[in-house]
């Protein structure tokens, strides 16, 4: 991270911890956007839903890994990793990165240091707020999202990756049953829309946060509503492989759209 070099990375998520099995999973969701390591880095995660945006998504990666000089993970699930659906192939034009930077040999200029080891604390001090400015750029300037039929909902469905499969064609199907309810899906997990998710709890509406693990998006939601007053958000969680289905989607949507704020199953923030 100090270092400063593009990387992208893959990660298909599956069944664990440890050795865990090739189910569909989203438990590594923490790992990626909270960090593995030290030094309280930060990185861009992009989660495709779909063939089409993991063909895709892999542009947009090298592009902001080039941008702002990062790290870029590409997460999805195991269950997404396999399956088989029609794609458009992306036309993607050959760009050139500015690589100035790179250690390419000083043959007729000055030498250039990528170093990740700053013993004197005032060095690493400096280091650490520069980088902190470029995390603050991206947090600003890089969060992507899909709403759909968010705008009348009463209750928002907010899931990524194969949740997110699931919970669209829950929300349709109630939709003709005129259940008000849509689907928020983060397309980037960090940096969070938690902004556009304030937004809609300052609005009275109420979340379900649909996850394969055992929550851990759902403490990104519940921060993204502080400061609001009472906000219904529950989850709709399966884990080691499974995952919930349509009927026990809807099921979910339905016990929520009659919950009331000051009762149980709720968390207030």
């Amino acid at each position: 991270m100090t270092m400063e070099i593009p990387m992208v990375i893959g990660n298909v998520n599956r069944g664990g911890p440890g050795l865990g099995n090739i189910g569909a999973e989203q438990s590594d969701y923490r790992q990626a956007t909270k960090g593995g390591g030290h030094g309280g880095y930060r990185i861009i995660v992009l989660a495709p839903n779909s063939v089409q945006e993991i063909a895709t998504f892999p542009a947009l990666a090298f592009d902001l890994a080039f941008k702002y000089r990062t790290p870029v993970v590409i997460m999805t699930d195991a269950f997404t990793g396999q399956l088989k659906e029609d794609i458009v192939f992306p036309n993607i034009e050959k760009k050139h990165y500015d690589t100035a930077w790179a250690l390419t040999g000083a043959k007729g200029r000055d030498h250039q240091v990528l170093n990740s080891l700053y013993l004197e604390t005032v060095d690493m001090e400096e280091v650490s707020s520069r980088l902190k400015e470029k995390w603050d750029l991206i947090a600003t300037d890089e969060v992507r999202y899909e709403e759909w039929l968010c705008e009348d909902a009463d209750v928002l469905v907010v899931a990524f990756g194969l949740s997110s499969r699931i919970a669209k064609d829950a929300v349709r199907q109630l939709r003709r049953e005129g259940v008000k309810v849509g689907l928020f899906r983060p397309q980037t997990l960090w940096p969070f829309p938690a902004q556009r998710l304030n937004q809609f709890g300052r609005e009275g509406k109420k979340f379900i946060v649909a996850e394969l693990n055992h929550g851990q998006m759902i403490e990104d939601v519940r921060a993204a509503m502080f400061g609001l007053g009472p906000v219904l958000i529950t989850g709709l969680n399966r884990w080691g492989g499974n995952y919930f289905s349509i009927a026990e989607t809807k099921a979910k949507i339905l016990e929520v759209c009659e919950m009331e704020m000051t009762k149980g199953g709720e968390t207030h923030v």
